[in-house]
């Protein structure tokens, strides 16, 4: 379908709450276009976006999108949903919210896509502020909450637009980047690509968007991004921190909160020493791919390292969300073994006695797929809680439970717990954890309401 976004005056959004969807329906308020839209719940990220002029259903209902001239619907979205049935019924175009993006990111000459398995939000991040800090008032998208950026999105008036591209059902190849980073390539969404070779092949086309005169940013350290990125006719820029790459960092050591100092190298030429305010051996590399990228557009990396040790995170990605009593409550989106490994292997080197690492799986096909590879992830936590699988947008078939993972934890003789719902796990805390422990909510679901709970129980919370 082509489509100029600039012939459809009022846009409907089916799921307009979605970290994704809220940040492109503001991009389109600020841009002009009348926006409506439902969700299946209230949140503060549609109360701003009702601020800022739009008109928002809850719940969904066929009849709010009467009078669309454009319907935008998430991957979330089955045929079945009211409104999208109501659009085909009235011959309203529909487009999914990639679709939508990449409509987006084409009228702007510099597109930045950041991809991988894991850390894009966070590379993003550090991207968007780096350019934002040195004047370059770009467009940013990106997948989590960033105070600095003021939420998830940040509309400016430049040519350069920054945003995450995630492969599920490759939504990232209706993108148009001018510089793709590709952070990793990992087995994940194992629900849509038949397998790891499925993968690195959607990531390779992905590159293969960039035009002649643009880069692809890829981590020499990691194999299957060196896979994917081997004998393509583009302009690859390398970074990483034991393979010999473009950009390189070199002594690296951490401070009292697990956050690194390090010195980075371009082309053995050195560019300065470099401190993180995010902790974790995972967030150098993430920061590397950021420098690799400012580079690119022409900015003085010595100049941009103050942003770096500015940035303090994006919301639940190792956040701190309290102390009470001595034990510290934080949260992390971590969902995939590699990223429970990185982030345990960052609590390691936070001020702690015992880590209580308190999981949610998410999706019964993720942890179905990957069940062995997450049963070895929690080798750094003393103590493992696993709570019922978060069914996202799937549905119970009864292949997998909670219950199969913590036999497989149990088997590796770690001292693993599986309790059902939230108030057990408050329970638990209130019994057994104490001053000096590192409590860790780890999952992509709504599992950081446990510590939230928590916190809220005790009235001598420390919020941070």
């Amino acid at each position: 379908m082509d489509i100029n976004l600039e012939n459809f005056k009022r846009v409907h959004f089916i799921g307009i709450g979605g970290i994704s969807m809220s940040g492109l329906a503001h991009i389109l308020l600020n841009n002009g276009h009348i926006v409506t839209g439902s969700d299946i719940k209230n949140s503060h990220i549609i109360e701003r976006l009702r601020q800022e002029g739009a008109v928002i259903t809850i719940p969904h209902n066929e009849n709010s999108v009467i009078g669309a001239d454009l319907v935008v619907y998430t991957a979330a979205i089955h045929e079945d949903n009211p409104e999208y049935q109501k659009a085909k019924e009235l011959n309203i175009p529909t487009i999914d919210r990639a679709t939508l993006l990449g409509l987006i990111m084409k009228k702007y000459k510099y597109g930045i896509a950041v991809a991988g398995s894991h850390g894009k939000t966070t590379t993003t991040s550090l991207i968007s502020v780096i350019l934002d800090g040195m004047g370059f008032d770009p467009t940013v998208l990106v997948g989590g909450e960033v105070d600095v950026i003021g939420g998830n999105v940040r509309v400016g008036n430049s040519e350069y637009f920054v945003t995450e591209a995630c492969e599920y059902t490759d939504s990232f190849l209706k993108f148009y980047p001018y510089i793709a980073v590709i952070l990793n390539v990992d087995s994940d969404h194992l629900d849509y690509f038949k397998n790891i070779d499925n993968i690195k092949q959607s990531f390779r086309q992905f590159a293969n968007l960039v035009p002649p005169d643009g880069f692809v940013v890829a981590c020499k350290d990691d194999a299957n991004t060196m896979y994917v990125v081997n004998g393509l006719n583009k302009n690859i820029v390398t970074y990483g921190i034991y393979q010999d790459s473009d950009w390189k960092a070199k002594n690296i050591s951490f401070d009292d909160k697990g956050c690194a100092i390090f010195d980075v190298y371009y082309k053995e030429k050195y560019m300065g020493n470099f401190k993180l305010s995010i902790p974790g051996k995972h967030n150098v590399y993430n920061a590397l791919a950021a420098l690799a990228v400012s580079h690119l557009v022409g900015i003085d990396i010595k100049k941009a390292s103050h942003y770096l040790t500015e940035f303090k995170g994006t919301h639940r990605r190792f956040e701190i969300k309290g102390i009470v009593d001595g034990i510290t409550i934080v949260d992390d989106y971590a969902h995939h073994p590699a990223e429970i490994k990185a982030t345990l292997e960052a609590a390691k080197n936070y001020p702690h006695k015992r880590i209580i690492c308190i999981f949610q799986p998410h999706t019964y096909s993720r942890t179905k797929s990957l069940l062995n590879d997450f049963a070895e992830s929690f080798d750094n936590a003393d103590k493992i809680i696993i709570a019922d699988i978060y069914a996202a947008r799937e549905k119970d078939t009864g292949i997998v439970s909670s219950k199969d993972l913590v036999e497989l934890i149990s088997q590796r003789g770690k001292d693993v717990l599986y309790l059902k719902d939230f108030d057990s796990i408050v329970e638990y805390l209130n019994k057994n954890a104490k001053a000096g422990d590192l409590v860790l909510t780890v999952g992509a679901g709504n599992i950081y309401e446990v510590g939230e709970m928590f916190l809220k129980g005790h009235e001598k919370a420390v919020g941070i």
